[in-house]
């Protein structure tokens, strides 16, 4: 074997078509809405850590849970990447009527890409929130909200910060 490329292997690389039955596929027996996607600091050093906190609110008529996924897209990459990464998920039970608001951290270590070594590099990056992939198609809608936000500095192996 001479190609070690992950294209066109797992969906991660697949290029625009994305998986069957993607990480999040389901029904739900209620709707979510999700608003107030905020990145802190929105422009940050290239070995900090990201604050993300979003509101999320059960429209519907039942009590239910909601699988929260983060996923992180490099708009510019030294080396291929896949199209998006999942970086968080959390599983949220919100009563029908209430909402609640989430904040996870997106460690410096999941921006790292693989260049003979794990290496921080600047750049924007998009952030996406929601109860499923980007650009996903499902039978029961869902909403994904994004955000940008850039890293400066130098690139950098990811052991020397």
């Amino acid at each position: 074997m001479e190609n070690y490329t992950m294209e066109g292997r797992t969906y991660r690389y697949y290029g625009q078509e994305g998986p069957l039955y993607p990480f999040g596929y389901g029904l739900s027996y209620t709707t979510f809405r999700y608003r107030d996607l905020v990145l802190s600091p929105p422009v940050l050093p290239v070995c900090a850590n990201l604050s993300v906190s979003v509101v999320l609110e059960n429209t519907g008529l039942r009590d239910s849970e909601e699988v929260v996924q983060l996923y992180l897209r490099w708009e510019q990459s030294s080396v291929p990447v896949p199209r998006w990464q999942l970086v968080a998920f959390r599983r949220v039970a919100v009563l029908a009527g209430r909402e609640t608001k989430l904040s996870f951290q997106v460690l410096a270590e999941q921006r790292a890409v693989w260049a003979q070594d794990w290496r921080l590099e600047p750049g924007t990056f998009t952030l996406f929130a929601g109860g499923q992939q980007p650009g996903q198609k499902m039978r029961a809608p869902s909403e994904v909200l994004s955000a940008r936000f850039s890293v400066t500095g130098t690139a950098r192996p990811l052991r020397g910060c």
